[in-house]
């Protein structure tokens, strides 16, 4: 039985006075697994949540399959509902095929092959036996224990009630009903939110081996890249989202071609006109023959030109508003087009770091017996939830005391960039906040809206009432554009778009001062090229250029507390 696909034609949607989808068709097809990018605010969850039917369109048609499933941010259930009710519930569509499949067993065995019901009945048998089988219903228990413990909740009881987990792990569990049910179409809106590595690559499997089609919203590039078959980029463009084949890989690859085609094209088109045009004085060298080819000079430019031209408004067609510049660290700079973050030069000492470690304890959250941080230092910190990555960051910014010693350089300019900003005064604008931060001359040599950072619109909103991603990405406007000695980043990317985590890293390159940065993005740790020190009970690791005993030895303790 062909599983159906799921369709959106020309669908348009208003909230307030936005239009924030206008005109999007999407097919999602068995077997294809979409991804949808771009900023945040164009509308990715909008589209699932109009895709699943929890939200209706003003205009234009979705057509899905009966047994959709949607990843919900919370569980339809109460607290005192039990890990086994969701279980029962996402088994229940298996349970009720084999039951159904025993009932028309039961039937066919008393009813006589020359009756008149006989082969209508066997009709049903065979199409209840096929959706089963697409089902994978006779595996259905095994499946649910295997996913449980895939998703890092397979010790936990079922009779534990909902209220009593965390928000991670109600989101765990959420996901966890939904691969058991194996739905036709399946749309997930951040799935990897809350899921460590282990978890994150068994959900990547698991995607990839469903029949039926798959939308998913994601910052995770990683994921995009390990999953997708397509993804749609839903960033304004003249003609409307844009469609690319193949993963975040693929993606990335036809951007940049692109954007070299985009800038060939413009050469080719203006260096070829201005040498064609019809007004241009002869050269000397053609002097005698210039009447004879300047009536062919028209003819030249349709050729020449033209076909050039043509390419180039096909290309521009694809994007509304000329881009801010890439993303890249002001003053003494770090160009967004920098290479990839290197180890410190082995010329640096001890004797020149901006801060220094020795038996440092912050009792039950951390505990570093010795770290130093160059001036060009580039240091990854990772490590599970709760082992203390931003607890040492803390510590290195100097707000937050500890025991043992910590060196830091006289007037050392420090930056910390915290998962939860808060400003403080709450009443002013996006705007004022930067130039009362930076000063107005600064704030006019580093406009805040050319930095892409925050939308036009939030730019004179109280940072008061902007949201926490908001909030953070003001808060890393005000570093990239007057970077400190010391950079700290904790979680640098959560709440960025793909393009503008891409441009941060590329800008993370080289000078100005020392980068430590601390995160969950497997695409930024798979990449990294400089110094690494992972925090847990297992003590310390070292990958991609480490520079062996200088990283010293850190831990913490393990464990899944929020930080």
């Amino acid at each position: 039985m062909a599983r159906p696909a799921l369709l959106a034609h020309d669908v348009v949607r208003t909230l307030g006075a936005e239009r924030i989808l206008d005109g999007v068709s999407l097919t999602a097809s068995p077997g294809h697994r979409i991804g949808l990018i771009g900023e945040n605010g164009v509308g990715k969850s909008t589209l699932l949540r109009l895709l699943a039917g929890v939200d209706e369109p003003d205009a234009g048609t979705v057509t899905r399959p009966a047994d959709l499933g949607f990843l919900h941010q919370e569980l339809p259930f109460d607290g005192a509902s039990t890990i086994a009710d969701v279980l029962d519930e996402a088994l229940r569509e298996a349970r009720d095929d084999l039951a159904e499949l025993e009932r028309l067993t039961e039937r066919l065995a008393h009813v006589p092959q020359d009756s008149p019901g006989y082969a209508e009945l066997l009709d049903a048998y065979g199409r209840r036996l096929e959706e089963a089988q697409e089902r994978e219903v006779w595996d259905a228990d095994r499946r649910a224990a295997i996913v449980l413990d895939g998703l890092g909740l397979g010790a936990f009881r079922h009779d534990r009630a909902l209220g009593s987990l965390s928000g991670g792990q109600r989101g765990r569990l959420a996901l966890a009903a939904l691969l058991v049910r194996r739905p036709s179409a399946l749309l997930l809106d951040e799935p990897t939110n809350h899921l460590d590595d282990g978890a994150a690559a068994f959900l990547e499997e698991q995607v990839r081996g469903l029949p039926g089609a798959v939308v998913v919203a994601s910052h995770d590039r990683a994921f995009l890249d390990a999953v997708c078959t397509d993804l749609i980029d839903l960033d304004p463009a003249v003609d409307g989202p844009i469609r690319y084949g193949g993963n975040y890989s693929a993606y990335l690859a036809e951007k940049r071609a692109e954007r070299e085609e985009l800038a060939a094209l413009r050469r080719s088109a203006g260096v070829t006109a201005h040498r064609v045009a019809p007004d241009r004085g002869p050269r000397d060298n053609e002097k005698m023959g210039y009447g004879h080819r300047g009536g062919r000079v028209q003819s030249q430019v349709s050729r020449r030109v033209r076909n050039a031209t043509r390419r180039l408004d096909g290309l521009e067609r694809r994007r509304v508003d000329e881009p801010p510049q890439p993303l890249r660290f002001h003053g003494t700079a770090l160009a967004a087009t920098a290479p990839a973050p290197a180890p410190a030069p082995a010329e640096e000492s001890v004797e020149d770091a901006l801060v220094s470690l020795r038996d440092v304890r912050v009792p039950g959250r951390l505990t570093v017996a010795r770290l130093d941080v160059t001036p060009t230092e580039r240091l990854l910190v990772t490590g599970g939830n709760g082992t203390g990555k931003s607890t040492l960051l803390s510590v290195l910014a100097g707000r937050l005391a500890a025991e043992g010693e910590v060196r830091r350089r006289p007037g050392l300019a420090v930056g910390l960039l915290a998962q939860d900003t808060v400003f403080g005064r709450p009443d002013r604008t996006g705007r004022e906040t930067y130039t009362h931060a930076l000063g107005a001359e600064r704030a006019e040599a580093v406009p805040l809206r050319s930095l892409g950072l925050l939308h036009e619109a939030d730019l004179d909103k109280p940072v008061g009432r902007l949201s926490v991603g908001q909030r953070r990405r003001l808060a890393l406007a005000l570093l990239v554009a007057r970077p400190p000695a010391l950079l700290l980043l904790d979680e640098p990317t959560n709440h960025l778009s793909p393009r503008l985590c891409d441009e941060l890293e590329a800008a993370l390159g080289t000078g100005p001062g020392a980068i430590v940065l601390a995160s969950h993005d497997r695409w930024l740790r798979g990449r990294w090229q400089g110094r690494e020190i992972r925090l847990g009970a297992g003590g310390r690791e070292h990958r991609g250029g480490g520079t062996g005993d200088r990283a010293g030895r850190a831990t913490g303790p393990a464990g899944d507390e929020p930080r």
